[in-house]
């Protein structure tokens, strides 16, 4: 009876906050939205450096994302677990493409690797001619420790080990996704429920440390890069984005962890309301900031050489000096070049096309440096069989030679004995 009622009183105020909370979330969301078309369409406007802006509109499209979602979920609390799978999937994504918008800020890929070869040079006073004189333990340097420790050294495998975190978790992140839509389908799901007889902990488990190795990764390259990175002010832009994944992630975790100690009520609608409802007011805050940090200033002026309308700010001030009393007269004058706006629907096209077959590349390229290990593993194995097997064909053979001679010796023997 006592656990009737407590369900009862937890339904009834799920009741009382739901209407104002859609309200309120609503709101946010309306400022989210807005704010974050508005800036993805400023971008597609001023389409002018498709190698990095493809990225930065896939960054900015994770807000328009979570919000929709989160209203929606909150709005018809069944369809929570769908958001969820979506949700999820576009995380991985967007992390993705975060990592490959500092890769294409560098110069692209032939350019991060020249860069990271170059400091590892530095460090390990290898010599820039490769016919000179090479330390071989220079090649032992590289190993996966020095990720942890002196990730400058390892050249261009930083670069493959961190589009590998990047990758791999994109890949278990939407695996995982769908594996939770098929485990709740059969009632095993258990969502936020930490108990072993449902899938949800051994999902979390994995995608902990799948998010946690990316993130990782992430941090070990900007590390080496970040000075190369000032111009685009790297750490603000890493900051915002990476606080959206932190937030939502370990926020779903957290109250998770306070309906299993109780804290609140154990109500599924309440526990993914919640969630949803602070989603969507940290979508506003972040399309508020993106504003900001990924600003379409830079992209919206270009070499004069090229094309464009040719804008001059000329700006005046003074400059009193002690020796003179009459002040000095500086004039500079500032050339911009204004580009003109590019078609909204061609940089759709590039960002889907050019970005979906990056994309496809980095993944296949991932599958096969996870599939070679293994290759290996299965290459020792049959050769560790094969060679068993040669052995023993020849122990048989030597010992049918064997046999066949002591037959005959013994045949000679008895032969001999007749005579």
């Amino acid at each position: 009876m006592a656990v009737i009622n407590s369900i009862s009183g937890s339904e009834s105020f799920y009741r009382e906050l739901y209407r104002p909370g859609l309200i309120i979330a609503g709101c946010f969301v309306a400022v989210a939205l807005s704010l974050s078309i508005f800036l993805i369409f400023q971008h597609l406007r001023s389409y002018t450096n498709p190698a990095e802006q493809k990225w930065i509109v896939a960054v900015l499209f994770m807000v328009p994302v979570y919000a929709t979602e989160s209203i929606l979920s909150l709005w018809n609390p069944k369809l929570s677990l769908a958001c969820d799978i979506l949700r999820n999937c576009y995380e991985a994504f967007a992390l993705y493409s975060f990592g490959s918008y500092l890769v294409a800020c560098l110069g692209g890929e032939r350019s991060v690797i020249e860069l990271l070869e170059n400091e590892s040079r530095k460090l390990l006073r290898k010599p820039l001619l490769e016919g000179a004189s090479e330390n071989p333990t220079n090649e032992k340097e590289r190993s996966i420790w020095n990720f942890f420790l002196k990730p400058c050294i390892l050249g261009k495998d930083l670069l493959t080990i961190e589009k590998f975190g990047l990758v791999q978790y994109m890949i278990l992140k939407t695996v995982c996704a769908f594996l939770a839509f098929l485990l709740e389908l059969f009632g095993v799901y258990g969502d936020g429920e930490f108990k072993w007889s449902y899938g949800y902990p051994y999902l979390a488990v994995v995608l902990n440390f799948s998010q946690m190795w990316a993130l990782y990764c992430l941090v070990q390259f900007y590390n080496v890069t970040h000075e190369r990175l000032q111009p685009i002010k790297p750490l603000a832009k890493f900051i915002s984005f990476k606080a959206i994944v932190f937030a939502t992630w370990w926020q779903g975790v957290g109250i998770a962890l306070l309906r299993a100690f109780g804290a609140i009520p154990k109500e599924g609608k309440l526990q993914t309301g919640l969630q949803d409802f602070l989603t969507c007011i940290e979508m506003a805050i972040a399309a508020v900031a993106h504003m900001f940090v990924f600003s379409t200033e830079p992209y919206q002026y270009v070499p004069a050489i090229e094309y464009g309308r040719v804008a001059s700010e000329t700006t005046k001030g003074e400059l009193k000096s002690e020796e003179s009393k009459t002040p000095a007269l500086l004039e500079t004058q500032e050339t911009k070049v204004e580009a003109p706006g590019t078609s909204v629907t061609e940089s759709v096209q590039d960002i889907v096309l050019e970005g979906g077959h990056h994309v496809v590349r980095d993944v296949v390229l991932t599958i096969n440096q996870a599939m070679g290990p293994v290759e290996k593993g299965v290459t020792k194995i049959q050769e560790t069989f094969h060679h068993r097997s040669v052995d023993s064909d020849e122990k048989e053979e030597e010992s049918s030679e064997l046999k066949v001679e002591e037959h005959v010796e013994e045949n000679l023997t008895s032969e001999i004995h007749n005579h």
